[in-house]
């Protein structure tokens, strides 16, 4: 008899063979859905039809919206309750994948007379409970297993559970099986119970370990095995949260869109049990902004794909009969008093429920930030060790137009990273090393002596010449050519004038970091230049080296037409070579888990053929099981910054714009603005503050024409429309912050209310008018554009955040008088609010902001 548990012997992707493992790769949750569809066909191949084994369904009665179907793939439904974060759970859901089984999660009251299992899970087959992991499993085989499969079931349950935490000699009993037996599988030749109750085990033991379990090899590849190949693992894993019990709703987290899911995500599930067995079910289907502020806040859309569903499973209660009746139900589920949202309404057609946010829900997180002067960040990010490589200028050329977009949007990305609580490694991955040196070494030995230092303008002049001598003097040529080998050898001389250019160049680009307020630690080519002969010899004892004709040492990616050149042929090493040494050593020596670097989009090519070197040599392989978590390798890629004429950004004589001077003259104009400003009475500044205010605006407009657009796009350059005071740019964004802080001033001047001490004596913002419930609507979609952000980290997300927020309080302030009226105190402190969202925005976004302009 065999102990494969499908009906008919299925094996898993054709696991009759013995094979190796396949290649290891991380399993995103997209993958894990394919996996998952791929579960449910072999599940329903091995089913000769749907429905029964205890499971429950409904007959649809009434006018449907459709010619009614005959009842088809009706799934076997079982319930299972005290569902839970445990190794039970994870194999009644994997098993059930891996049946064609659909767990639905039962949180009503086991009978006491089950007290001392309260707190297991219990599976509910046929009108009996049964409890315990390993039960569960044998009830979902519906087979009567071997006494070899009970042989492993009971070994896992009295011996693995404890060796896989602190006993190597248990775990020799299944590295001895696994070697005898193939690897792969402990019965036969197929997924059996037995393996499925092991890898559960194992698995939840890696994934609660604050470190790396060091498993036998063989059982490391087993468990890596299933969990990355095996359809029911992945669906299993996939279905699993649904299977956990329903924690209280906090009050006090900041996502909106996680609140207003949650509401209909419980009167989903409570509506309609079944509905959890949906895995296509997803968060944006449960709450997603409403197009149209008219109709509402918020829109659940679940109703029309879970009454598809279940109208096919012949499942659905006979007084729902379309989707808008299957909408209603979920409304009626969702508890009158419910702290986060009303006005429940379907709209018309598809059976898509609309509804507004509660001002409560909204006065209450206003006055927590009030209360805390400071606007709480996402909750539940995991701290990750991050590098984020942007900048990176060459050593002896000045910083110009085209280091603007890397330098600003990795200054952002650091400071989103940061603040949710990530560790951040901020690199300036400069060109301080290779064949160009030896030139300028030679040609500023020849035009300078003794004591006398150019300047870094005059390195940029004195580098285009020494190119030209290179290119045309052979003797010239020559000698530059042996200075790169003395370089490379130590000799003094060389390194004293590399170190010079080097010193030279770095405080001119200082320059340029604080005029953009911008926060990196240089760590250039010349860094990495020792590291490179160790890789070359690991990827050549590897296999992935080919010589090429000429003896350059080549790896080839798949997709790419050139190669990666590890070395080249005069034994030398270039851009290629430095960046896989780069990447080593961001993985296993500062122990990263995310890469960012941050170039134009024409090295996308580049860094994705490096990134899947690194996969290829087995370096995310290795850290995943250091780390837990596979490394996530990222190039953001951006456009070109042009000139009116759509082209390249360049000065009237056609060099390239210097970024310092770009960004003085955006101060200058914005200086020439204030002074015409405080001519005319208009500024709330004195001439004093003229410079600093100007430089605040001048610079934040810069930033912001850059950053307000996806990084992908180029963009024309005008110093008019960034500086506009109007529209959507930095300008209009300060002048709508200053004025609520205008107003806070006036408050003490004209009224002697002090917003300050109304914070202090902890008084309370009350959410009365419609404007004053848009407003903190608007605020309270703060922690969602953060968590947005932190998925693809395009500044704009935030940019556009600022901008709709500050379109709110013009709002806000044209219809609502704040000083002297009634609710002046309220107002102020909501005044208050907005202005913390606002500077947290600006703090992201590396903008100064002036309180007054």
């Amino acid at each position: 008899m065999t102990d494969d548990v499908s009906k008919k012997g299925n094996k898993q992707g054709g696991d009759g063979s013995k094979e190796a493992a396949a290649p290891k790769k991380e399993i995103s949750k997209k993958e894990q859905k394919k996996l998952a569809k791929k579960a449910e066909k072999d599940a329903a191949k091995n089913k000769s039809g749907g429905g029964g084994g205890g499971g429950e369904k409904g007959v649809s009665t009434g006018k449907s919206e459709k010619t009614e179907k005959p009842v088809a793939n009706m799934p076997t439904f079982y319930h299972l309750q005290n569902g839970g974060d445990n190794p039970s759970t994870l194999k009644a859901s994997v098993m059930a994948s891996h049946c064609g089984i659909s767990l639905v999660p039962d949180r009503s009251s086991i009978s006491s007379s089950s007290s001392r299992f309260l707190h297991s899970p219990a599976l509910t087959v046929h009108g009996h409970t049964i409890f315990g992991g390993n039960a569960i499993l044998k009830a979902l085989s519906e087979k009567i297993a071997s006494p070899i499969v009970d042989e492993w079931l009971e070994y896992e349950r009295i011996t693995l559970r404890k060796a896989a935490v602190d006993s190597k000699q248990g775990m020799k009993v299944l590295e001895q099986a696994l070697v005898a037996g193939g690897g792969l599988f402990l019965v036969g030749e197929g997924l059996s119970i037995a393996d499925i109750s092991v890898v559960c085990t194992l698995y939840h033991c890696t994934s609660k370990s604050s470190s790396a379990m060091n498993f036998p090899k063989v059982v490391q590849t087993y468990l890596d095995y299933h969990i990355e190949n095996t359809p029911a693992f992945a669906a299993g894993l996939l279905n699993l949260p649904i299977l956990f019990p329903s924690q209280p709703l906090d009050l006090t987290a900041p996502s909106l869109s996680r609140a207003v899911c949650r509401i209909f995500q419980d009167a989903v599930y409570t509506a309609f049990p079944l509905a959890a067995a949906i895995p296509t079910l997803e968060r944006k289907h449960f709450a997603s902004l409403c197009t149209k502020k008219a109709f509402g806040d918020y829109q659940c859309t679940a109703a029309m794909s879970l009454f598809q569903k279940l109208k096919l499973w012949g499942a659905l209660p006979p007084d729902v009969v379309s989707s808008q009746s299957l909408a209603q139900k979920i409304i009626d589920a969702i508890p009158i008093d419910n702290p986060v949202i009303d006005e429940l309404a379907v709209a018309k057609g598809p059976g898509f429920i609309v509804c507004r946010v509660k001002s409560a829900f909204l006065q209450n997180h206003m006055n927590i930030i009030s209360h805390l002067q400071a606007v709480v960040p996402p909750r539940d990010v995991k701290s990750e060790i991050i590098v984020v490589d942007f900048s990176s200028p060459n050593i002896a050329k000045e910083m110009h137009v085209g280091h603007l977009r890397s330098t600003i949007i990795g200054e952002v990305s650091c400071r989103i990273l940061e603040y949710v609580g990530h560790t951040v490694n901020r690199v300036n991955h400069v060109g301080d090393w290779g064949t160009q040196f030896g030139m300028l070494i030679q040609y500023l030995g020849e035009e300078f002596s003794g004591d006398e230092y150019p300047n870094i303008t005059d390195l940029t002049v004195f580098y285009k010449n020494a190119k030209a001598r290179f290119d045309e003097d052979a003797d010239f040529k020559k000698s530059s050519q042996l200075n790169v080998v003395k370089l490379q050898g130590g000799d003094e001389h060389c390194l004293k004038t590399w170190k010079l250019l080097c010193d030279i160049s770095r405080k001119e680009f200082e320059k340029v970091y604080k005029r953009l307020d911008v926060t990196i630690q240089e760590c250039g080519e010349s860094f990495y230049n020792s590291k490179i002969p160790a890789v070359i010899q690991e990827f050549d004892d590897a296999g992935l080296v080919r010589v090429e004709e000429g003896g350059a040492k080549c790896v080839f990616i798949p997709k790419f037409q050139s190669p990666l050149m590890l070395q080249k042929s005069d034994g030398g090493f270039g851009y290629d070579s430095t960046d896989m040494a780069a990447l080593k050593h961001r993985l296993f020596t500062l122990g990263a888990t995310r890469i960012i670097v941050i170039t134009d989009y024409s090295q996308a090519d580049h860094f994705a053929m490096c990134n899947t070197a690194a996969a290829k040599i087995g370096w995310l392989e290795t850290q995943k099981k250091s780390k837990g978590i596979i490394p996530r390798l990222e190039h953001i890629g951006f456009g070109t910054v042009q000139g009116e004429d759509g082209q390249r950004f360049k000065t009237r004589s056609g060099d390239t714009v210097r970024l310092v001077d770009l960004l003085d003259e955006a101060v200058s104009r914005m200086e020439r603005n204030l002074h015409d400003r405080i001519a005319d009475k208009k500024a709330s500044i004195t001439t004093e503050q003229v410079p600093s205010v100007a430089a605040a605006l001048g610079y934040g407009a810069v930033k912001y024409f850059d950053l307000n657009r996806n990084p992908t796009s180029n963009y024309k350059f005008s110093y008019d429309d960034m500086l506009n005071e109007n529209g959507n740019t930095a300008i209009y964004l300060l002048y709508a912050h200053a004025r609520l802080e205008s107003i806070c001033g006036k408050a003490i001047d004209k009224h002697n209310c002090n917003v300050d001490d109304l914070i202090a004596a902890k008084k309370e913002i009350v959410i009365g008018d419609a404007y004053e419930r848009n407003l903190a609507f608007q605020l309270q979609l703060f922690a969602d554009m953060v968590e947005e952000t932190l998925e693809d980290l395009y500044p704009c997300h935030v940019c556009s955040f600022l901008y709709k927020t500050s379109g709110m309080v013009s709002v806000f302030l044209d219809k609502c008088k704040v000083l002297g009226t009634p609710e002046m105190e309220s107002r102020l402190l909501l005044c208050r609010a907005t202005a913390i969202v606002m500077r947290q925005c600006f703090d992201l976004l590396a903008i100064r902001y002036p309180m007054r302009i």
